[in-house]
Order: C-alpha cells, then structure tokens, then sequence
C-alpha cells in the first residue's frame, strides 16, 4: 500500500514534467503531424480491428446502470405495405461505467479542487464542462498504438482482481515482445479483464479489478505517451493508495494531462499481433463531438 505522502510526493513529480502546466489538449500536443506521418508507416498488412466492446445494455454485477436503447419510430411497414418508412432509435449511456468501452476528457477529474493545469473546477457545472471538455480530442487521438500484454508476460490468461502492472512489468513487456514505447505513442496496457469477464462472468469490478500500480505512471511520463489505455479500468481495485481511490486516473488525467481510455478489449487485436510477430500499429480513435462532455463512448481501430 502506497501511503498518502508516497502518493502526493509522486503527484508533484509527475506534474512537474508537464510541458505545458496551463492545460489545453494536455498530452495529445504530443502528437505532431510528424508522429502520425510515422504512425501511418505501421500500416503493411491493412487489417483493422475494433479495441472497443459491445455497448452493454443489459444490467449485470460490473454495469448496474447499462446503456439504454429504445426504438423511437419501429418501421411500420409489412411484406404488404408499399411507400416510404424510416426505422428510428434513441441512446443512452452513463458513459463513466465499468462496462463499456470510454474516452476519460482532462476534466474528468478533479483533485483538490482544480482539473488538470490548475483549472478550477467550478468550470464543471449542470450544463457540461466549460474547459478540457472531450472537445479537445475532437480532431480524433491518432497515433503509433503500443500494445503492451501482461498476462502474456506473465504466461497467465488473466490477472486476477486486485493484482497490478508496475513499471518494471511495463519494461520487461517491451523486452519481450521487442517493442519500445516512444514520444507520441497511444499506449495500451492488456490486463485480461476483458477475457475474464467472458469466460468467468461479469463481477463488481467497481470494487475489485486488476490495474496498474500508481507508481507505473513513471513509464508513461518518462516515455512520453500521449493518451493510455487499459482493458480494464487502468486503476486497481481495492486503490493501491491510502486515502486515494483512484490514483492512476488523478496521476494521469490531473497530473500528466493523459487521456485515458477504459474498459477496452485487446482479445481481436492480440491473434494479429502474434500473427504478424509485432505490437505496434496505427491506431485511429474517434470521441463524439460533445463540446461539453467528461468523456465519450469510443471505439478505437487498429491499423496493422
């Protein structure tokens, strides 16, 4: 257990290495047309793969509140029926859960009463965020997609709730699957817990989940990545921290200024990889345009 002084100590350390401390697109400057010029010689095979969940809509122990999905006008029309009809349906999500596939926005969080840069958060009110929305990832996230896989390191199918990835675990993934994590990549931490909801059943992940450790935070800040994300939450459950229940999403989002992207899935992607003996590819990721949003339901592709 971290304790909460090891935490705060870490917190100024990493802040410290920001760039740009005002906040803005935070980690995403990092992406310059030169590094999605780079990124786009990945392509050889030309497959692509969704890192992105089915959006569940049926409650389950991990997703009390699924997304909601009704049709607004079902086509009337029979075999019979001549003319024009239109089928239409309505969404919603409560897009912050421990199910679907999200994109967390800079001012997700708010530690000490600012968002990321120092921002006050008194710029979060009833009608949506008036600053780091995820408005500012509306360009897309688009960059050289680093997939680093722990339970395959590990030689496990999955790590078990409450286990974490620490930065040495990060560097020995990289020796293994000979890949090196750089300036401007969208990292992507496999934990498993995608393959273990499938095969065991979901549970409440809310309160116990495989994560990263917070002092793995190091690798990223270190490495210059621009947004990370994890199959999981990227936070362990129970928190690794005294008196901090998310501290990955505080040193992240708060601190680095790092888009985080949860609850992906890497089950599609890790067959290519191996099939094509490398973890590096162009990675597209596209939030919906909601100027005033925390975050957004995402489904990023994979180019190889």
């Amino acid at each position: 257990m971290q304790s909460r002084i090891e935490f705060t100590a870490l917190y100024e350390r990493l802040r410290a290495q920001v760039a740009d401390p005002s906040g803005g697109r935070g980690a995403l400057a990092g992406i310059t047309p030169e590094t999605v010029r780079a990124a786009a010689a990945e392509v050889r095979s030309g497959r692509t793969v969704t890192l992105a969940s089915p959006v569940e809509t049926r409650p389950a122990p991990d997703n009390p509140h699924p997304a909601v999905h009704r049709m607004t006008s079902p086509p009337e029309a029979t075999a019979d029926d001549t003319g024009l009809h239109f089928a239409t349906d309505r969404f919603a999500m409560h897009v912050h859960g421990d199910a679907d596939s999200h994109l967390d926005a800079l001012c997700h969080v708010v530690y000490d009463g600012t968002l990321h840069g120092g921002i006050p958060a008194a710029g979060i009110t009833d009608d949506g965020a008036t600053a780091l929305s995820v408005e500012q990832a509306r360009d897309g996230i688009v960059g050289r997609g680093v997939l680093l896989d722990i339970p395959r390191l590990r030689e496990v199918p999955w790590l078990e709730p409450g286990d974490h990835v620490s930065a040495d675990d990060l560097v020995a993934a990289e020796r293994a699957q000979q890949v090196r994590v750089g300036p401007g990549d969208l990292l992507f931490v496999r934990v498993g817990h995608r393959r273990r909801r499938a095969e065991t059943g979901p549970w409440d992940a809310a309160h116990s989940r495989a994560g990263l450790h917070p002092s793995a935070m190091e690798f990223p800040a270190a490495r210059g990545v621009a947004a990370l994300g994890s199959d999981g939450n990227n936070d362990t459950a129970p928190s690794l921290t005294d008196g901090v229940d998310f501290p990955v999403h505080v040193l992240a989002i708060h601190a680095l200024g790092l888009h985080l992207l949860d609850y992906l899935q890497f089950e599609d992607l890790v067959p290519l990889c191996e099939r094509e003996h490398r973890w590096s590819f162009l990675c597209v990721i596209a939030p919906l345009r909601l100027p005033a949003a925390t975050g957004s339901p995402v489904n990023p592709i994979a180019i190889l």
